[in-house]
C-alpha cells in the first residue's frame, strides 16, 4: 500500500502550444502523550527570540480578521511558450519519468534545468521555480520526461481574502509559530469534489526528517512562498495539503504546516499521534517533516533558522520521549517497510535527492547534539 496519493486529475487543463496562452509500525518506548496543555500551550510569559511571527495561541482570546492575497493560478499541459494573465510569483512544474529533464526559461532569461528537489513524487518530479513577476515563460523536456504540466502561481497580488487569525501568539512550549490562518492557508484547497482530498491519519511519532524547500534564499516574503508551496503540494501534486508539518524561514519564524485537526495542536492529535504528511516518499507515516525555507546546498541556514530548528526538535523530542542522537529502526505502520536510521535525519536518507542541501545535511550532527542538551 502506498503512502502517496495518485497523480492529479481534478484541475481542468488545456494543451500548451508553441505560442499558446495558459488557460484557465511500532510506537517509541516511553513516548509521552501530547496534549493541548502540554504541547501547544500559549505561554505569553515566555520568550523565545524566534522572529516576529504572530499567530494565535491555543486557548487564546479570539481572532482578528486579516487580509491575505488570494492565490491565483493558471494551469497548462505540454511544452512550449506561454503568457499569463498576471505577474507570476512562481511557476510550478510536474512531470513523469526521470527525476530531472524538465527545463524552464522565463522571459529574457536563460534555461533552468529543473530537478525533482524536495517535492518529489513516485513517478517523476515536481518543482517550484521563482518567476520574478514574469508574464511569460517557456517549458521544454528531454526524451526521458513526459506528461509535463505547468502552473503559474501569483501569491502576492491576488484579490484580498480575509482570514480569522488568532489574536494571541501561539507557542509550542516557548517556540512561537504562525498558525495556518496566520500565513493565509486557504482551507478550501484541502477539498476535492466536495470532500477532504487527503483525510487525516495519525500514527505514533518515530523519526524527524529535515528538508529545505529549494526556493531562493533571502526571501522577501516567506509567507507568500509557503502559500505557493501549499498550492504546489495540495493541488499540483494532488496531496491535498502542504507536505511538511512545520516550515522555518530565515528570520527563524516557524509556520504550521499540514492540517492536523481543529484542536489547536500543530502536527498532532489530542492523543499525541502525528498526522501523516507528504514529505518523504515511502517514509511519511510516523515521520515529522520540518522544512527550512531556502536552498541550503552551498549556503547554510541563518543563525536564527538554525536556532529555531534546534529548539523545535528539542521540544518535540522531549515531549515524545525521543533521543535526538539515537539510531532507531523505523517501521512504516502502513506497509511495514523498515529502515535503520537516525532519529533526526535528512530527506536524502530516504530518497535520492539533494534535500536538505549538502551544507544543511552536514550540520545535522550538530543539530542532534544541541537538541539533546
Amino acid at each position: 500500500m502506498s503512502e502517496q496519493p495518485p497523480a492529479p486529475s481534478h484541475r481542468r487543463k488545456r494543451s500548451l502550444s508553441r505560442r499558446g496562452v495558459i488557460g484557465a509500525a511500532a510506537a517509541v518506548a516511553g513516548a509521552a502523550a501530547v496534549t493541548p496543555a502540554v504541547f501547544a500551550a500559549t505561554d505569553s510569559g515566555s520568550t523565545d527570540g524566534d522572529g516576529t511571527g504572530s499567530g494565535s495561541g491555543t486557548g487564546g482570546s479570539g481572532t482578528t480578521p486579516e487580509k491575505f492575497p488570494a492565490t491565483r493560478t493558471e494551469a497548462a499541459t505540454g511544452t512550449g511558450e506561454a503568457t499569463t494573465a498576471f505577474a507570476a510569483s512562481y511557476v510550478g512544474l510536474r512531470w513523469s519519468g526521470a527525476k530531472e529533464g524538465a527545463a524552464i526559461r522565463l522571459a529574457d532569461g536563460g534555461w533552468q534545468t529543473v530537478t525533482a528537489g524536495c517535492s518529489a513524487v513516485e513517478d517523476g518530479g515536481s518543482a517550484l521555480v521563482a518567476a520574478q513577476n514574469a508574464t511569460a515563460y517557456e517549458v521544454k523536456a528531454s526524451g526521458a520526461v513526459s506528461d509535463v504540466s505547468s502552473l503559474a502561481i501569483d501569491v502576492t497580488d491576488g484579490p484580498g481574502h480575509t482570514f480569522h487569525v488568532p489574536s494571541e501568539p501561539t507557542r509550542v512550549r516557548g517556540v512561537r509559530y504562525l498558525s495556518r490562518p496566520a500565513w493565509g492557508a486557504d482551507e478550501s484547497k484541502r477539498y476535492k469534489d466536495g470532500k477532504v482530498n487527503s483525510p487525516e491519519t495519525y500514527y505514533p511519532l518515530q523519526i524527524i526528517t529535515v528538508h529545505h524547500t529549494a526556493t531562493p534564499n533571502n526571501d522577501p516574503d516567506p509567507a507568500a512562498t509557503v502559500r505557493a508551496i501549499y498550492e504546489l503540494h495540495a493541488i499540483t501534486n494532488d496531496w491535498g495539503d502542504i507536505g511538511y508539518h512545520f516550515l522555518i524561514d530565515e528570520s527563524g519564524t516557524v509556520y504550521e504546516g499540514r492540517y492536523s485537526g481543529d484542536d489547536g495542536i500543530p502536527a498532532f492529535n489530542p492523543d499525541g499521534d502525528l498526522v501523516t504528511g507528504f514529505h518523504s516518499v515511502g517514509y511519511n507515516s510516523g515521520a515529522l517533516g520540518i522544512a527550512l525555507i531556502g536552498t541550503l546546498t552551498e549556503n547554510g541556514p541563518t543563525d536564527a533558522a538554525k536556532a529555531s530548528l534546534t529548539r523545535l526538535i528539542k521540544v518535540i523530542c522531549r515531549f515524545k520521549g525521543l533521543d535526538p542522537q539515537a539510531r532507531v529502526t523505523y517501521v512504516n505502520p502502513v506497509n511495514g517497510t523498515k529502515k535503520d536510521t537516525n532519529t533526526i535525519g535528512g530527506h536524502r536518507d530516504y530518497f535520492a535527492t539533494e534535500c536538505p542541501g549538502q551544507v544543511m545535511y552536514d550540520l545535522l550532527g550538530e543539530i542532534r547534539a544541541a537538541a539533546a542538551r
